[in-house]
């Protein structure tokens, strides 16, 4: 076999720098096994077709899962010089089987068989991460649970606003989440389309049949444009944006983690085992898992960009800038999945300041709403009782008093519409179960969606979630 699969149009060799410089070898190995998978299905078609003999098929799947074992065994090394993996499975089959294992490549280009090696790795990676959503899912619904009766003060502006349940905030990220795996599950689809019988970019004239490869390798679609199916990389950019936007959930959740168990808050203690210290200060206990997260969020985004930037301004159809689509890819994979598996580990190891929650929730005037939306049920118009409600306020600030320890008579100051019951509505645990609208933090309410979303996760691990 020549040096080059294209070695009879060119006069010279490959300079060694322009070799090290196009190489892929270092990062595409990780599609080793995908490549084999492929390269067996369309093996098993070409000779379905009697493109290829059955001996000539039997010969070159051997061979292939000869390859397959000795690359799990450890006795398979990659050559550098050989560009990428599938040129070195290629170079490997010759030397196994001889000349017949060029009968592989007909019907076939390096351009459809790595965007099939691309998608069939993509398919599984997704297919982890939508598990893992529902591992770290099922993580947030039973923590909501067990503190299903725990209050804290809920935050607009970083500034205490209107007393929720902790489990209440616990499934704000439990509905992030259920989102981006509708969203991965999009992903899933969509990547699910086989691209081989594409060839370079305009099809093959060889009588292929790519629905049978489709249904050996387990695809719900074939590829409708030859070009469109080389070419385009939308299913990675999907990808990358489903990644992002999930990773964004999971670096607000760690923001939350590092304000609330610093000493400012005091409202969680991260385990020990989830965190580091200083080399310097021994009283130090830092939230280090929780700031990489956050950290490794800019990676992501990074990839998106990256791949963006790449496509922009392709003309159709391949172009071997597409190269560039494995690496951001690879990274985000990595790196989403890491971070899905640390904190479907750490959640359940929380604990939660009870007291410190409670406490804040009851200091810095969070029931002036309610004092607005009392006298509004007595007949005021709301911009009015609101203003009033700021005017006690002030008043209550002035005297270093917190609005339920304020007399019927102080109240009675600022509007005639203030009787006893006033001060049935101002504790936090009567303002969270008064808020029984749609998706409001009264009990009632959490208990529900905890228990919605319990039926939700069993149907995702029965295989009847969507």
């Amino acid at each position: 076999m020549s040096d080059k699969p294209w070695d009879g149009r060119f006069a010279q060799k490959t300079d060694p720098s322009v070799e090290r410089f196009t190489a892929s070898i270092g990062f595409d190995r990780r599609l080793f096994s995908y490549d084999i998978k492929g390269s067996i299905a369309h093996c098993r078609m070409l000779a379905r077709q009697s493109i290829i003999s059955e001996n000539e098929a039997s010969q070159i799947i051997d061979g292939l899962e000869k390859i397959a074992e000795d690359m799990e065994q450890g006795r398979f090394q990659l050559d550098e010089s050989l560009e990428d993996v599938h040129m070195n499975i290629e170079a490997r089959l010759v030397e196994q089987i001889g000349p017949v294992a060029r009968k592989l490549h007909t019907a076939r280009s390096r351009n459809d068989q790595v965007a099939l090696d691309v998608r069939m790795y993509l398919r599984d990676a997704v297919t982890h991460i939508l598990h893992q959503l529902t591992g770290l899912r099922r993580s947030l619904v039973a923590f909501a649970d067990q503190h299903l009766d725990v209050i804290m003060p809920g935050y607009t502006h970083l500034q205490r606003a209107q007393p929720v349940l902790f489990s209440h905030h616990m499934m704000a990220y439990y509905e992030m989440l259920t989102r981006d795996r509708q969203r991965f599950n999009g992903v899933l689809t969509r990547t699910n389309v086989m691209p081989l019988g594409s060839a370079a970019l305009a099809g093959t004239t060889h009588p292929v049949d790519s629905a049978y490869t489709a249904e050996l390798l387990g695809f719900e679609a074939v590829s409708a444009n030859s070009m469109d199916a080389v070419a385009s990389r939308d299913f990675i950019l999907e990808f990358l944006a489903a990644a992002a936007i999930c990773m964004v959930h999971l670096s607000r959740f760690s923001e939350d983690l590092v304000l609330w168990s610093s000493r400012e808050f005091g409202f969680v203690v991260l385990p020990d085992a989830f965190s580091t210290g200083s080399s310097i200060m021994p009283q130090k206990k830092n939230p280090d898992v929780c700031e990489l997260v956050r950290a490794k969020t800019g990676r992501v985004f990074g990839s998106l960009v990256a791949l963006l930037t790449v496509m922009k301004g392709l003309p159709m159809a391949y172009n071997r800038d597409l190269q560039e689509d494995k690496e951001p890819l690879f990274d985000a994979v990595d790196t989403l999945q890491g971070c899905l598996e640390i904190y479907e580990a750490l959640i359940p190891k929380l604990q939660v300041n009870r007291t410190a929650m409670a406490g804040a929730a009851s200091r810095g005037y969070l029931n002036a709403t309610e004092v607005a939306d009392y006298l509004v049920t007595k007949g005021a118009a709301f911009r009015d009782a609101h203003h009033c409600a700021g005017r006690v306020v002030r008043y209550a600030l002035d005297q270093e008093k917190e609005l339920n320890d304020l007399t019927l008579d102080e109240f009675s100051q600022f509007s005639p519409l203030f009787e006893a019951d006033i001060f049935n509505i101002l504790t936090p645990e009567q303002m969270i179960n008064r808020r029984t609208s749609s998706g409001g933090t009264a009990t009632r309410n959490v208990a529900q969606a905890i228990e919605t979303a319990r039926q939700v996760l069993a149907q995702e691990v029965s295989g009847a979630g969507s």
